[in-house]
């Protein structure tokens, strides 16, 4: 149950709310709902496929890529992308809650509350999973509540917005489908971090499902009937407008139950960064307070913001990590044995680097963009599949040396 609402937790955000809104101000209603199903499919999907792999070898996706295509070099560098991605996402979201707080409270500028609010997910997110779990356990179902109550006083006749024409310019729907999986696919490609947690693979399936699938439709529906009723894409404006510490908490419940796993899933992924890289061993804890401490100072500069795009830049290179996994562990199994025949324990070396993979990682990213069909993120996932089963096939996937694994540094790591 705990794994089921931080997992529910993760895509019931704020951001779902902000896509439905757009979506919404483009589509009808049914149109919309089509374009979020769709994009809960390929998200599952993803999710599910990578996420078995996690729950198999109860290992964290920084980690694991070490025996599954991408080497010791490939891992750091993985490992380094989650942590920026993680920590500057903290960053904007909790410049966001910080700027919500000071207007509401009147005392103390944003950056102070910012800084403050950083800190308390900071020190949740230190003492670990179970804290976690508390969190999700007040925030999640404070955050339905409070969206529902945005709702029903915002919108005059919700059932009327079910067939209302689109109040803004048309949006096709492929671009909704890509806005939809855009919106969550580091997520999904990252579910080892949470799904090693889980006990047998019903459970991986049984539970991205739910999470992904309704949090796509509660909080994206919720979005395009605000869009309908107010014809506005500008959700966090009604918030604001929606009664002082109302509104606060709506943002603040929807910010905490995910800025906690940024946290944990950047600890991991720089945890594993300065092993393959340095051979130093270093406390997940330790490097949560530190990435917190510099999220919190970033949100509070007002800095993070400023990276926005690099940010969603960084999740472009993120789909063919997900295919190059799933090729290596279904399909070419090249380190597939090494890993499975040393279960519960780590192996004791993992292939240094790759030459094959640091050709197909940035050439499917680059492919999945240009490619005048499809979507991107598919695109570049599926390419990244075949050029990474073709290498296999062809014999092209030499490792280059063996470099030995830092096994209380890995081992830790899945504990904690």
């Amino acid at each position: 149950m705990s794994v089921a609402t931080q997992r529910f937790g993760q895509t019931t955000a704020l951001s779902q709310l902000l896509l439905g809104a757009t979506l919404g101000f483009g589509m009808t209603f049914w149109d919309a709902f089509l374009a979020l199903t769709i994009g809960a499919v390929l998200l599952n999907a993803v999710a599910i496929t990578v996420g078995v792999i996690g729950q198999r070898e109860g290992l964290s996706t920084a980690i694991l890529s070490r025996w599954t295509g991408f080497g010791h070099a490939g891992s750091a560098m993985l490992g380094l992308i989650i942590a920026l991605s993680c920590t500057g996402w903290f960053g904007v979201q909790t410049g966001l809650a910080g700027a919500m707080l000071a207007g509401v409270a009147g005392v103390l500028p944003a950056p102070v509350w910012s800084l403050l609010f950083g800190i308390v997910i900071t020190v949740i997110a230190a003492y670990g999973v179970r804290w976690m779990a508390w969190t999700s356990y007040v925030a999640v179902p404070a955050f339905l509540l409070l969206l529902l109550y945005l709702v029903l006083s915002n919108v005059n006749d919700v059932g009327a917005t079910f067939n209302s024409p689109p109040p803004g310019s048309s949006i096709g729907m492929l671009t909704a489908i890509t806005l939809v999986t855009g919106s969550f696919i580091v997520g999904a490609v990252i579910s080892p971090d949470l799904t090693r947690f889980h006990r047998d693979e019903r459970d991986v399936v049984k539970q991205t499902v739910l999470g992904i699938t309704a949090g796509e439709w509660v909080i994206g529906l919720a979005g395009v009937v605000l869009a309908h009723g107010l014809g506005t894409t500008d959700v966090v404006g009604v918030i604001s407008a929606s009664g002082g510490w109302i509104g606060a908490l709506i943002v603040i419940t929807a910010v905490l139950k995910i800025n906690d796993w940024y946290l944990r899933s950047a600890s991991l992924g720089l945890v594993n960064f300065f092993d393959a890289v340095f051979a130093l061993r270093i406390s997940r804890t330790q490097v949560t307070v530190i990435v917190g401490c510099a999220g919190s100072v970033l949100a509070a500069a007002g800095i993070a913001h400023q990276f926005s795009h690099f940010l969603a830049l960084l999740g472009v290179v993120f789909p063919p990590v997900t295919g190059i996994m799933v090729a290596e562990y279904f399909v070419v199994r090249r380190w597939r044995n090494e890993i499975i025949s040393t279960r519960p324990h780590v192996p004791r070396s993992a292939p240094s680097w790759v030459p094959a993979t640091v050709l197909i990682w940035p050439a499917s990213t680059v492919l999945g963009e240009v490619l005048p069909f499809g979507q991107a993120s598919v695109n570049s996932l599926v390419l990244a599949f075949a050029l990474y089963v073709c290498a296999g096939r062809l014999d092209l996937l030499r490792m280059r040396t063996r470099r030995a694994t830092n096994r209380k540094v890995v081992e830790e790591a899945s504990a904690a």
